[in-house]
Parts: C-alpha cells; structure tokens; sequence
C-alpha cells in the first residue's frame, strides 16, 4: 500500500466492485512522448503495451523484473511451511472455535476432503475418510509387530521399511513404531488389565508394572 504500513497479504481486500467501475472509466491522458492520447484507465495497461519506448513505459507502469520464483508449499521446509500459512492458521483456528469446538484437526482433514473431491480425486478422498474413521486401510498395528518379530526386523530396519513403502506407495500400510510400542504393551503379560477378585491384601492393585513374575513367591 502506499501508506506503507506493514500487513500480511491476506489483509488487502479487492476494492468493491462500484468504486472499481468508477476508476475504469476515468480518462486519462498518456504520458508517452509525442501521444498524448486519452484512454480510459481500464484501457491503460493495453494502450501503453503498444508502445515501443521501453524507457518511457517503465517510467509510467509496473513491469516485472523477475526475481526468485516463489516455491511451491510442499517443497519448503516445515518451518517455512508454518511461515507461509501463519494467517491461514490463524483463520481456521479461529472458525473452529466457533464451530467445531476448537477441532482444527477435523477442519483441515474436511477441507482437504473437499478439495480432493473437487478434482475428482474420490479414491484418495475414499482412503482419507476412512483413515479419519479409523477404518484405515492399512495393517493393524499388532499384525506389523507379528511381521517385524517374524522377519527378525530391528526397530530401525523396520522403520527405514515404513518409510520406503509410505514414499513409494503414497500411503501408510504399516504402522509407525510408536503404535507398535503400544501394541506390544497391550499384548504383553504384565500389562494385560486385571483385578483379584476379592482383592489381596499388601498387594497393589497397579497392572501397569511390565513383565510379571509369575513363580514369585512359590517355594
């Protein structure tokens, strides 16, 4: 603006569509050497590109130089990404509180959804919304730890796997190693939920405490 008041892009709105109209059709008189022509201003930015004196028409419209190509959001690192999205994030934030209860997640995953139908990408969009309701199309995170113990995997040859599938594929098939962690603590002995019944006493009643010892205490 020529106020030069510092603002975010977002914040600049088109002027209405009246006050437009009215600019358009003011005449104005052309500033290159030996014209002097009227044109409607609507009609400028087309009149002055007739003209063959480069020198002038840069004194009197904006021409553009060039410079660094703005990079395409994907490419940008995440830190950049946040950067370039802070006043979306803002908006959206803001809409969920008022509407969703403060669920951004919901929103972003919906508007993706919209976006993706929009281009008739329903196959995706189809996979994305069962992911959303849990009914995801890949392994159950118990069957990828029965695959990593089975094929003698380490935790990190098995994540070096995930990753390779999920860039190759396009989609998560295995799960990450941190559902596997859970997984394996939910399958595993000492975390299995139980109670005596009736309670012992000078026992506590945590079954949050690892692999139990089921000979303690046997002569």
């Amino acid at each position: 603006p020529s106020c030069w008041y510092p603002c975010f892009p977002t914040d600049l709105v088109t002027p209405v569509k009246s006050f437009l109209n009215i600019l358009d059709n003011l005449s104005i008189r052309c500033p290159v050497k030996e014209c002097d022509e009227e044109i409607l201003h609507g009609k400028y930015g087309q009149h002055l590109s007739g003209h063959k004196e480069m020198k002038d028409r840069e004194l009197h419209s904006y021409i553009n130089k060039g410079g660094r190509p703005r990079q395409h959001l994907l490419s940008l690192t995440r830190r950049a990404q946040k950067h370039r999205l802070r006043e979306l994030k803002r908006q959206v934030k803001a809409f969920a509180e008022k509407e969703e209860g403060g669920d951004i997640k919901a929103v972003c995953m919906t508007l993706f959804l919209l976006a993706l139908r929009a281009k008739n990408e329903h196959k995706q969009a189809d996979e994305l919304e069962a992911i959303m309701q849990g009914k995801g199309s890949g392994l159950h995170p118990a069957v990828c730890l029965a695959i990593r113990i089975n094929t003698f995997l380490s935790c990190s040859q098995y994540h070096k796997m995930y990753r390779t599938v999920k860039a190759v594929t396009g989609r998560q098939i295995f799960q990450p190693l941190h559902a596997l962690r859970t997984a394996e603590k939910a399958l595993l002995p000492g975390y299995h939920p139980f109670e005596w019944n009736p309670p012992l006493k000078n026992v506590s009643t945590n079954t949050e405490v690892g692999i139990i010892d089921g000979l303690s205490g046997l002569p």
